[in-house]
């Protein structure tokens, strides 16, 4: 990096789908859904730097995992910015380093996160001035998950989840992540899901309405048992362990435990901060985990945190 190059630092969330109903695979081969997205406060940054010019795009990363990850054209990453420079039709010559928290592979979205940190990155670096609903729409082309990180809160998605209707909600909802140190792969879930419904007849999804009451009140005792994934049962059948690690979950005092969007991170609802240590100790001392996160939501979605120099930034927001 050039001395005092700008830089730009955004923060996005990880996501819990409080519901999602899969409907039958669409003739494009996604699945229509519908989708109760919800930000909870474990984030992922994205700090973009400018480029040498010619350099084209680089994509750095550090946190648990990521040797695993590729930074090369198939990272959203390098997707992202590369979408938002053509668009804009900008120099594509940014430094893009990513620190990762949210588990990787882990159905929270971490990859979608960081791929919407770099659209609002290099959205303020390269000073193009798009909207948040014009980024949203880019976003979208990389996908659902993508927009709502964008989006953060809570949010109802609906076609592959990309089209967000922002939920009404009240409260805050204590939150404990189970994670493991081997992801699953969300094709090979959604692939497993097809093969266990095949030749059952599979209707349009539906909203949760007893679900969107329990938010609507903030009553958390009413929205855990209404918690609900269409693709647990293949994220089970690809990993049995996570059956054990569900019940361990609920035999604790969680009001509601499920996997957390295609696994195989397991995520449980608490009465309060207090009943989440208490279930994080527990799931922690079981062994049936990795590890154990504890989280609060909902939050906002992707923000600039630090912009200015790398001699010395100014911060704009939290």
């Amino acid at each position: 990096m050039p001395p005092f190059a700008r830089t730009v630092t955004v923060r996005s969330p990880a996501k819990v789908n409080l519901q999602l109903a899969v409907g039958p695979r669409r003739l494009d081969g996604y699945h229509e859904v519908v989708s109760v997205f919800h930000a909870v406060n474990i984030f992922d940054e994205v700090v973009a730097s400018d480029g040498i010019p010619g350099a084209g795009i680089n994509v750095t990363m550090e946190g648990d995992g990521v040797e695993a990850v590729g930074v090369g054209e198939e990272n959203l990453v390098f997707q992202a910015a590369k979408a938002l420079g053509e668009y804009a039709d900008v120099a594509l010559d940014v430094n893009l380093h990513v620190r990762k928290d949210i588990p990787i592979a882990g159905g929270m979205a971490g990859g979608s996160a960081d791929a919407a940190a770099t659209l609002v990155a290099c959205d303020a670096l390269w000073r193009i001035g798009m909207g948040r609903e014009e980024l949203e729409k880019l976003a979208a082309r990389l996908g659902a998950d993508v927009t709502f990180a964008l989006h953060g809160g809570t949010a109802i998605g609906t076609g592959r989840g990309e089209n967000l209707t922002s939920a009404l909600i009240s409260g805050q909802y204590h939150w404990v992540f189970a994670t493991s140190n081997e992801g699953l792969s969300t094709p090979e879930v959604y692939g497993e899901c097809d093969r266990l419904r095949e030749g059952r007849g599979i209707g349009d999804p539906q909203i949760r309405e007893a679900l969107m009451a329990g938010l609507r009140r903030g009553d958390p005792e009413l929205v855990g048992p209404q918690l609900c994934n269409d693709l647990q049962v293949a994220a089970i059948s690809l990993r049995p362990t996570l059956e054990l690690v569900l019940e361990t979950g609920m035999s604790f005092g969680a009001l509601g435990g499920i996997v957390s969007g295609s696994g195989p991170t397991c995520a449980f609802l608490a009465r309060d901060e207090d009943d989440a240590l208490d279930i994080a100790a527990a799931l922690s001392a079981s062994g049936t985990c990795d590890s154990v996160r504890i989280a609060t939501g909902p939050v906002h979605g992707a923000r600039i945190v630090d912009s200015g120099t790398n001699g010395g930034s100014l911060l704009e927001s939290t």
